[in-house]
């Protein structure tokens, strides 16, 4: 395997709103919530309770990580070059970032880089934030504090297609077309995971979505490394 391969761990998380219901956010929360929501609501007919379920999830502060999906490449038996994945998915915010917290710290801490998309301005951050909401203390690889720019361990393919060009937004999806790399989008896209969960109450429908985006990640970042296989890219999920 290549040694910039080595070490790299893709990630990928979702995120809903804290709650099904907005009168359940207490009065503190409510208030906060009618500034934010505040920004949003000039010239439309939105209130901050429809606003709250379309948009509350993306902001840490008054939302949750239901799933973190993570993938990292291995060599195959016959020599190819494989990505195995995992998901940490569950109602029990605090649990799951445990669990992805153990298994981040028994990996190198001097090696290990993330790889996301849109990473730096959502994955990380959020991740960050709800960590120490939930009183868990930053695994290395996330604790960036006294850390030089040059000294972050984390990648971001969006910015790797920015070249710079901090104004240009490109989706994840829109690069896997460009680049001929297999949609993860089938029956549902980001947009929909907050109604998924909160009234479908489907997570394993979310779980598999986020791993899908993983491994469209992978074979994204393999793309613009030019770094060709001589066989398609084997894809193991691990429980």
């Amino acid at each position: 395997m290549i040694q910039e391969l080595r070490d790299l761990m893709f990630l990928d998380i979702e995120t809903v709103a804290q709650t099904a219901d907005y009168n359940a956010l207490d009065e503190r929360l409510k208030t906060q919530w009618a500034r934010k929501a505040g920004f949003f609501k000039r010239d439309t007919d939105h209130t901050d309770e429809t606003i709250f379920h379309d948009r509350a999830g993306i902001y840490a502060e008054f939302g949750k990580i239901v799933c973190i999906a993570v993938g990292k490449f291995y060599d195959t038996e016959n020599g190819d070059l494989g990505l195995k994945t995992k998901a940490y998915a569950g109602d029990d915010e605090r649990e799951l970032l445990m669990e992805f917290k153990t298994m981040v710290e028994k990996l190198d801490p001097f090696a290990l880089k993330f790889c996301a998309h849109n990473g730096k301005e959502f994955d990380y951050p959020y991740l960050c934030r709800r960590m120490l909401v939930n009183g868990i203390a930053l695994p290395p690889v996330l604790n960036l504090m006294g850390k030089k720019t040059w000294e972050v361990p984390h990648l971001d393919t969006m910015e790797m297609w920015k070249f710079g060009d901090f104004k240009h937004y490109t989706s994840l999806d829109l690069l896997a077309t460009i680049f001929n790399v297999p949609s993860s989008k089938g029956d549902m896209d980001g947009s929909q995971v907050n109604k998924v969960y909160h009234v479908d109450k489907d997570l394993a429908k979310i779980r598999d979505y986020c791993l899908r985006d993983v491994v469209v990640l992978a074979e994204l970042y393999l793309k613009m490394k030019t770094i060709t296989l001589n066989q398609p890219l084997v894809h193991k999920s691990t429980e």
